[in-house]
């Protein structure tokens, strides 16, 4: 690779990095170890790099000693997996102090992993980002061999979403009548088009999460799975999203295409969810009453954004308020948080970890007579391990004391702040 080419892509992108704004993100780095970033496509990934990059300079790392190389770069487009030594080349020469190498979206070139496994072993202090399939963090832990820490990055949670827009969300402002008021202002947007951190730039939002979108069902699904049948994997996504809240299996899913004349069979199906999954699109929830069969081919599917899940719906926000709260949920605790169904009960979440029961339901009216009340006390009567009972609505609070158990009813922007 010409070295020429090389430091003008690093140099530019330092300059770049010198003049971009960043946002303080809830993600805290070991700089001692090496990380991979997984995500969404546009969570923010490159961005995070660029806040390390800035902490480095601020104390005392010089600018030669930076190798940022973002493979998206059209200058890049020749560069294969015997180009990479050329990297550490053009690092010597830019410094004689050791390096830090920021490889972005690495994935682009074929049989990188042995070059940062190398990096890694030479004790290189080494980032990288991807957002495809081939970077899904299980598969990334085999491919490194324990030599890198994976760290998944989400589009904003309300926290950072309300930082970015420097709106106040300490103790005293969530009392304070007109912060108060700000913060539900806030929340409407957040519920309808999501987290992404550009969206915040634009006035179509809903436009831009439609262009992510297609760049994710065409690109990191069908284009890298070599899918062909396009209309049968946007129909499956569109099918899913409607069955939000709802657990659904293969079968269910690949009889409802079927009604409607499109012809895969189920293994395809299984295949497509799975690419969906891969990509960060979607995830899933079991329950944690079943057997592991069941576990595995009837779960509850959900959105890794809200804005991506409203691209499907026409005012159901029952459904959005679910998602977000399972995006939360999703991000924070990951395979410890279940649905719960059996019996007499009927609960949307259970942690676990933490023993969390939450119900989640767009209005508290009448709510007492619901089955999210009677759920809850079921749950409380026969599972030793639920400690704490919460239902989020989009705005009501207040607190119920059924049969000696206290039910915490939660407007959902507050949870989200204190959760």
């Amino acid at each position: 690779m010409n070295h020429d080419i090389l430091k003008t892509v690093i140099y530019d992108q330092h300059a770049i990095i010198k003049n971009f704004h960043i946002i303080n993100r809830e993600y805290e780095f070991d700089l001692n170890a090496n990380y991979v970033l997984v995500g969404l496509r546009r969570a923010g990934k490159s961005t995070l790099l660029y806040k390390i990059v800035q902490d480095l300079i601020d104390n005392g790392t010089d600018w030669n000693q930076i190798v940022y190389i973002n493979f998206e770069d059209e200058r890049l487009s020749e560069f294969s997996v015997n180009d990479f030594n050329d990297i550490l080349s053009v690092q010597a020469e830019m410094s004689d102090k050791k390096g830090w190498f920021f490889l972005d979206e690495i994935q682009n070139i074929e049989g990188w992993e042995k070059f940062a496994r190398r990096l890694a072993d030479s004790k290189e202090h080494v980032f990288i980002t991807g957002s495809n399939a081939r970077m899904l963090s299980a598969e990334i832990e085999n491919r490194l061999g324990g030599r890198y820490l994976t760290k998944y990055v989400t589009p904003y949670n309300f926290r950072e979403y309300l930082t970015a827009r420097e709106i106040d969300f300490t103790n005293k402002a969530i009392f304070a009548t007109k912060d108060k008021g700000k913060i539900k202002r806030e929340l409407e947007s957040y519920f309808y088009f999501g987290g992404f951190p550009e969206n915040l730039e634009y006035k179509n939002k809903r436009e831009y999460v439609s262009n992510i979108y297609q760049k994710i069902l065409l690109g990191d699904i069908a284009a890298r799975n070599g899918i062909r049948n396009n209309t049968g994997l946007k129909l499956l996504i569109k099918k899913i999203a409607e069955s939000v809240k709802d657990e659904v299996s293969y079968s269910k899913l690949y009889n409802t295409l079927k009604t409607i004349g499109v012809s895969i069979s189920k293994d395809v199906v299984i295949d497509y969810i799975g690419y969906a999954q891969q990509s960060f699109m979607i995830f899933a929830i079991r329950n944690y009453f079943s057997k592991f069969v069941d576990k595995e081919t009837t779960p509850k599917y959900y959105f890794n954004d809200n804005g991506l899940l409203n691209l499907f719906l026409n005012k159901e926000e029952p459904k959005l308020l679910e998602n977000l709260v399972a995006v939360n949920l999703w991000n924070k605790h990951k395979y410890n948080v279940y649905y719960l169904k059996g019996k007499n009960l009927d609960v949307d979440f259970f942690v676990e970890e933490t023993g969390e029961v939450i119900q989640v339901a767009y209005s508290a009216i009448n709510i007492s007579s619901d089955r999210e009340i009677k759920s809850l006390v079921e749950v409380a009567n026969s599972l030793e391990c639920a400690k704490r009972f919460v239902i989020i609505t989009y705005e009501e609070e207040k607190e119920l004391t059924l049969d000696g158990i206290k039910i915490e009813i939660i407007p959902v922007w507050k949870w989200l702040i204190r959760n």
